[in-house]
């Protein structure tokens, strides 16, 4: 004799109700046979639903034993029982549990998908399902397009997809019109004549009437059962194979990507909220790191234009030192005394005051640097018209003068002619005999800079004997180091005091570099606290999605879905969630910097394909991170919660 397809033995189904234990099911023994057709009445409350989601494996029993094909259903875990699911049985529900963001199509293609098939042979058999069921010209409209006949249709041929060995039915008809319920009703039965197991739950009897087989629940116990033996039908084919192997576990995640970009484009408010603050703060990052580059790069600049081996020697014992303005050891002779050393190509003394100049009608007050002739050459500077002073005329205390462009446009305005121009410095007439171009190495505010023989402006202009400062070009092939201990061991045996201190371009610039890298690291620092803050944005909203999409999963689930499917579409989710995020974050940047190059010379943004690549990683990294709690919680749902929840 043939083995019952389906075998309950002292089934039970509690649930814990605070400190109160509800039993819906009581040691319920039953017997299905392959081919029945078997309607589970009952009134409301009776336990038929929770019996019927047990014998779908949508819910455990609290205890008892379940065989199915004489399979111990309890030793199964959960992936197992999707495995089940998947190749035995069908469910048509009295809601129809449609997916929306889904054509009809799609809709019944869903259970082929979890198995693992190729996506043309189960859009074939779909499609000839639909047109099986009248609903050919139907194929390409979405659940809210089709009426409540055609919803249940297209979830019949969903429950046939993976063959529907058995077919459970909740309430098939409740939710119809009385005609749309018959047609239901029929195919049903012609179903069943082709050798599938129907079991529905009803409590309509006059559905339950169409059934071979009545069993009666009251109180959670079967209290009648009008038969129940293995009827004479047909065999049906066996159902489609599970696909197994590297190739198919490649076709399930490409399949995952593809509901995940249905689901993103089906909310798409949704989803750029979502990705909105990894927008910004992938966006911060970037700009931060390139703002921190290009002025890295331009104080960079700046100070290769003094020459990176450039020292200047200065009076007073440090930077700001409030002894500077009394010490008046450093002289020229300290000059010409370093310029005869073999490690320096040249000695630029300096004197430094600020006077009133004037041209014409305009005054202003402008720097007045006393120098020697190759000072512009130590200091890189650029000569755009005329001559700079020569040794000669340092020599003859000549008064002439070289102004830089901005001294030019103030005291010539309009494109006047400056060479040859009279400028009255401290009621000193100097004639202009050439302009030079700003190196950039200039740092705090900006000034109006005349520059004239250092022996003019201390004989003529301050009446001082002394030097501000002496700059020292250092020969390439020195040690800057070297050079610097020789400079301030001539000058301590010539003083007989350290009465000056030594200013060295290159560690300006190291100073520089590390501070503006430190404030770079510091306000990234800043825009990676906003780039979490998205992050948790991230899976703030996808936790919520994942309760908004409750029934989707447990749909999902009944129709085969394993936990690692689940998981896998809700973190490819919030994984490109945060890629397309990035991705727009970092345009967002370029733009914003091609903007800002456009409306301001003085900001430098230089982006680096390093900082590109890390935000752009940053972003994958986020979305996996953020990403796998919310598709954990997903996985973790039991299908018949899932299912109810509304």
């Amino acid at each position: 004799m043939a083995a019952p397809l389906i075998s309950l033995r002292g089934v039970g189904r509690s649930f814990q109700a605070g400190e109160e234990k509800i039993s819906v099911l009581r040691g319920v023994d039953l017997d299905i046979w392959p081919g029945e057709l078997v309607a589970i009445i009952g009134a409301s409350g009776s336990g038929k639903s929770t019996l019927m989601n047990v014998l779908g494996l949508l819910d455990r029993p609290s205890e008892g034993s379940y065989r199915f094909a004489g399979e111990d259903v309890a030793a199964l875990d959960a992936d197992d029982q999707a495995r089940l699911r998947r190749a035995h049985f069908g469910f048509i529900f009295q809601r129809y549990q449609l997916l929306g963001d889904l054509d009809a199509v799609e809709n019944v293609e869903v259970p082929a998908v979890y198995a693992g098939e190729g996506r043309g042979a189960r859009r074939r058999r779909a499609e000839e399902l639909l047109r099986k069921l009248g609903l050919g010209d139907r194929m390409d409209h979405r659940p809210s397009e089709l009426s409540g006949g055609q919803q249940q249709r297209v979830s019949v041929a969903r429950a046939l997809m993976n063959g529907g060995e058995v077919i459970l039915a909740d309430e098939p008809t409740g939710a119809l019109d009385s005609r749309s319920g018959e047609e239901l009703i029929r195919l049903l039965l012609e179903l069943n004549a082709q050798g599938h197991t129907i079991i529905m739950v009803t409590h309509d009897p006059n559905v339950a009437a169409h059934a071979s087989r009545v069993i009666e629940i009251r109180d959670g116990e079967i209290i009648a059962d009008n038969g129940g033996g293995p009827p004479a039908a047909p065999a049906l084919p066996p159902p489609p194979a599970t696909g197994r192997g590297p190739g198919v576990l490649l076709r399930r995640q490409l399949e995952a990507l593809s509901m995940a970009l249905k689901a993103m484009l089906a909310h798409r408010i949704r989803s750029f909220l979502t990705m909105l603050g990894i927008i910004i703060g992938i966006a911060s990052v970037v700009l931060v790191v390139a703002l921190g580059n290009g002025t890295q790069e331009k104080v960079l600049e700046g100070i290769s234009s003094l020459g990176t081996n450039t020292i200047t020697v200065r009076s007073g014992s440090g930077f700001g030192r409030r002894d500077a303005s009394r010490i008046r050891t450093l002289v020229p002779t300290d000059a010409l005394a370093i310029a005869q050393q073999n490690y320096a190509l040249g000695a630029a003394p300096a004197v430094n005051t600020t006077k009133n100049v004037v041209a014409g009608n305009v005054s202003a007050s402008s720097a007045i640097n006393g120098v020697s002739g190759d000072y512009f050459e130590v200091h890189n500077y650029v000569t755009v018209s005329g001559k700079v002073f020569d040794p000669a005329d340092v020599r003859a205390l000549a008064q002439v003068a070289v102004i830089d462009e901005d001294t030019r446009n103030t005291f010539f305005p309009n494109g006047a002619e400056p060479l040859g121009g009279v400028l009255m410095v401290q009621q000193v007439p100097v004639r202009v005999i050439g302009v030079v171009r700003s190196s950039g190495a200039t740092f705090g505010p900006s000034s109006l800079n005349v520059w004239m023989p250092y022996t003019t402006v201390m004989s003529r202009v301050t009446g001082q004997n002394y030097l501000s400062s002496i700059g020292v070009r250092v020969a390439d092939n020195y040690d800057m180091t070297e050079a610097q201990e020789r400079i301030t061991a001539l000058l301590r045996q010539r003083h007989g005091a350290e009465d000056f201190w030594l200013q060295n371009s290159d560690s300006i610039r190291q100073t520089l570099t590390s501070t503006t890298q430190t404030m770079t690291y510091l306000v990234a620092a800043i825009a990676l606290i906003s780039l979490v803050v998205g992050g948790i944005g991230v899976m703030n909203i996808m936790l919520v999605s994942v309760t908004e999409r409750t029934r989707e999963i447990g749909v999902r689930v009944a129709v085969g879905a394993r936990r690692s499917d689940i998981v896998s579409q809700f973190l490819i989710e919030a994984v490109l969630v945060c890629l397309v995020g990035g991705m727009l974050g970092i345009a967002m940047a370029i733009g914003v910097g091609a903007l800002i190059a456009q409306l301001s010379e003085e900001v430098r943004l230089t982006f680096s394909a390093v900082s590109i690549v890390v935000a752009f990683l940053s972003s994958t990294a986020i979305g996996i991170t953020f990403g796998f709690l919310p598709a954990r919680s997903a996985a973790k749902l039991d299908p018949v919660v899932a299912l109810n929840r509304e």
